[in-house]
């Protein structure tokens, strides 16, 4: 009752960090959106450029359950251990940030083809390793996998042969299964890092519109790395041309240029659409083109 109690006299946002892989990412995210992060050595509460905002490090995995506790407000987290705690959270974006697999694998010598195998090693019965129980158990039951299950506690790649025959683990280049002798015999699911709000913050108005805020300036990053702004001079005989070639977000920014005759066109674009849209506004007219990256977009 104690802190139940705390938690609703203490306004602050509070916000968890993840430790580990995750964190150097999500630090820069946070320092793009103008609100960098203060810590040395092991700090585990650092101090955030941002008023009202208690800052906490913990795991992935711990960052879900606090959440799931109302402990935490907001916070990052793979969508993996969401998943995996089997949590009901509210999920406000995916950063697309450390962006992995989770894969089932086996040594070489049980699935020389890439195809999973039927027995374990010497004919055993399949055992299979793994952080993720939830998860894997339920791909074993999809894949009608009539094997054991061994609940791993990190570096899941050193089982097999000996000690498992299967693993189900995260990978972002297979670098680590390779240099293990195991190959990929099935894909599990994908995950990436993901900003999380707990339901009890979100069921408090003044809470929810902190959570808000806060994903409001995360998500103008996100936006501002997806784009680029483009600005350029077309005559005002070619204006209707260049914009029929210029995607932008909603409507172009256009401004009249000081000798009459002419315009300046802004527009934010998508990065893919670059080797695309350059030569086309080149061909429909445009001229001095610029090419910038922002920091932030807020749509």
């Amino acid at each position: 009752m104690a802190d139940a109690a705390s938690r609703k006299t203490d306004d602050r946002l509070r916000l968890a960090l993840p430790k580990g892989r995750m964190f150097d990412g999500v630090r820069a995210l946070l320092d793009d959106a103008g609100i960098p992060l203060a810590r040395s050595g092991r700090d585990y509460r650092p101090r955030l450029g941002l008023p009202g905002c208690a800052v906490k490090l913990l795991k992935p995995q711990n960052i879900v359950e606090m959440l799931d506790l109302g402990s935490r407000d907001v916070g990052f987290a793979g969508a993996d251990w969401a998943e995996e705690l089997d949590v009901e959270l509210v999920e406000l974006c995916d950063t697309g940030l450390d962006p992995v697999r989770i894969v089932a694998a086996a040594p070489s010598v049980l699935a020389p083809d890439g195809a999973l195998p039927e027995r374990g090693l010497g004919g055993r019965q399949l055992i299979v390793a793994s952080e993720y129980e939830r998860i894997t158990r339920q791909w074993m039951q999809r894949r009608g996998i009539d094997g054991r299950f061994v609940r791993t506690y990190g570096a899941t790649e050193v089982f097999p042969p000996e000690d498992a025959d299967i693993i189900v683990d995260n990978t972002a280049t297979g670098a680590t299964l390779e240099a293990n002798a195991l190959v990929i015999v099935d894909e599990v699911r994908r995950s990436s890092t993901r900003l999380y709000a707990s339901k009890e913050a979100m069921a408090n108005a003044a809470r929810r519109a902190r959570v808000e805020d806060f994903t409001l300036l995360v998500r103008a990053v996100l936006e501002a790395r997806r784009r680029v702004m483009i600005e350029v001079n077309v005559a005002a005989d070619k204006l209707d041309a260049l914009l029929e070639v210029l995607p932008c977000m909603r409507k172009p920014t256009i401004a009249e240029l000081a000798e009459a005759g002419g315009f300046a066109v802004k527009a934010a674009v998508e990065r893919p659409e670059l080797p695309r849209v350059i030569p086309a506004i080149k061909a429909a007219g445009g001229t001095d083109i610029v090419v910038s990256r922002p920091s932030q977009i807020v749509p």
